[in-house]
């Protein structure tokens, strides 16, 4: 016969009668395996066997009990390769003939709460650790997706939670120390609801998960943690939310507020850059000048750029470097970088005075959050804010008086250098984990997942065991 490769991979081959459970199911005697179709056109091998019991002694009389009846069991044990397994169980019940009693010995290897073996259980917890997804489990194991969940939110819960002395599961007290924190909210449902999470800024750890961004989610927090570990947290870094700010203080006021770059360096661009743009737009069009309204359009990026990073462009549009590359399977050419970013930059500045005003107050922004003294800091940010209340744009007014009136967390920067940068990488992993399931109807669950990614214990390519000569 002529064995090509193609034909042994088409081949169906029936292993039944070369196949036998593995001897790691205590007390379970496999005597016979056969192959059956099941649901979704799959093949799955079932080992039939027997669980051997010593005959038991009634608890209530002391008579000997005898054999009752026989019942089948069938559980899903590990896949082997494209195959599902079964485990088709004989069980015994016994009987007491003096009072009547029955008893009916447990199977030691069948898991607590699902049909499932322990072997099976312990490797889906396994592939969920290492990230991978329900559906992508419950395929390769071939189990529902609710029982992969269910499997799931036990082993989130072992890990993070435990039980309050009313019964109810908390999450776990925080197992060291923390020195800096991170507080902020995400959306938690469809933009509507919001969720909001405190992380250790040295480990990036999520600590503390609740619905809602008001001042009672930092007090559930600190009663969570207890004041005196709180005694050891240094600073909390967040954004300009109020409610945070408050609440820290309030309960614990040897804390120390540091506001977050990203989040003022955000509002500038989006608040006072983009604001300023569109105005000057319009009112060159309204002038009839329709030249240098042209050239506003599509300036953003330019506008909110630093200069090193337009000359760094340029200098790579010099060399022509491909900003995209061509495919023949998409028909498309391949796009080479533009250069004359920082000149189209220059001559906006020069011929807009409010523009000029916005590049001022960038570099001065950046040379004050350059600054290590803490004097010479609030010397920079206050004037900042005279520039900005001197031109008596809006915009610029309104920047000026959200520097003026959180002050103490923005000078905070010069000897706590401390940001939410972290807090915002555990964001996009919060909002990977929302994307793979297209949402969760169990939050509880959610939150789980959303904590467990912050902690990255499992290691995909471990290293080489050392061996000792």
């Amino acid at each position: 016969m002529d064995y090509t490769p193609a034909k042994v991979r088409n081949a169906s081959v029936d292993f039944s009668n070369m196949l036998c459970i593995p001897h790691r199911l205590p007390g379970f005697i496999n005597t016979s395996t056969e192959l059956v179709k099941v649901e979704g056109g799959r093949e799955a091998y079932v080992f039939h066997g027997d669980i051997i019991y010593d005959q038991p002694w009634c608890e209530a009389c002391g008579s000997k009990m005898e054999i009752h009846q026989h019942l089948h069991t069938r559980l899903r044990h590990l896949p082997f390769g494209p195959y599902l397994t079964f485990i088709l169980v004989d069980r015994v019940q016994f009987r007491c003939n003096c009072c009547g009693g029955t008893w009916m010995p447990e199977i030691s290897f069948r898991s607590k709460h699902h049909r499932v073996t322990v072997q099976l259980e312990a490797f889906v917890e396994d592939l969920l650790e290492r990230g991978d997804t329900n559906k992508k489990v419950s395929l390769l194991c071939g189990l529902h997706q609710r029982t992969v969940k269910n499997i799931d939110k036990a082993r989130l819960q072992r890990l993070y939670t435990e039980f309050a002395p009313n019964g109810q599961r908390v999450f776990r007290k925080p197992d060291r120390q923390a020195r800096y924190l991170a507080i902020d909210e995400i959306k938690a449902h469809r933009g509507y609801k919001f969720a909001t999470h405190i992380v250790d800024l040295e480990t990036g750890r999520i600590l503390w998960f609740q619905d809602g961004k008001k001042k009672d989610v930092v007090y559930a927090f600190i009663r969570h943690v207890g004041l005196e570990w709180m005694k050891g947290v240094i600073a909390v870094a967040c954004d300009m939310n109020s409610d945070f700010q408050e609440a820290f203080v309030e309960k614990c006021p040897h804390l120390t507020i540091v506001f977050d770059r990203f989040h003022i360096v955000k509002n500038f661009n989006e608040k006072v850059i983009s604001e300023i743009r569109k105005d000057e737009q319009r009112r060159l069009e309204s002038e009839g000048n329709h030249e240098a309204a042209k050239l506003l359009k599509r300036s953003r990026y330019i506008l909110m750029a630093k200069t090193s990073t337009l000359a760094k462009r340029d200098a790579e549009a010099a060399t022509g470097k491909v900003f995209r590359k061509a495919s023949k399977l998409l028909n498309r050419d391949s796009v080479v970088l533009k250069g004359g970013r920082r000149a189209k930059y220059q001559r906006l500045i020069q011929e807009n005075e409010l523009l000029f005003t916005v590049d001022l107050v960038k570099d001065m922004l950046d040379q004050a959050y350059r600054c290590t003294s803490e004097t010479d800091m609030i010397d920079q940010i206050c004037e900042i804010i005279e520039t900005c209340w001197e031109t008596e744009n809006p915009h610029f007014i309104w920047f000026g008086n959200m520097l003026n009136s959180h002050l103490p967390g923005i000078v905070a920067h010069a000897y706590l250098p401390i940001s939410s940068a972290k807090m915002e990488g555990i964001n996009n992993k919060i909002k990977t984990v929302r994307r793979q399931a297209y949402g969760y109807g169990d939050e509880d669950y959610f939150f789980l997942k959303a904590m467990d990614s912050s902690y990255q214990r499992y290691v995909r390519n471990p290293p080489a065991p050392m061996i000792l000569h």
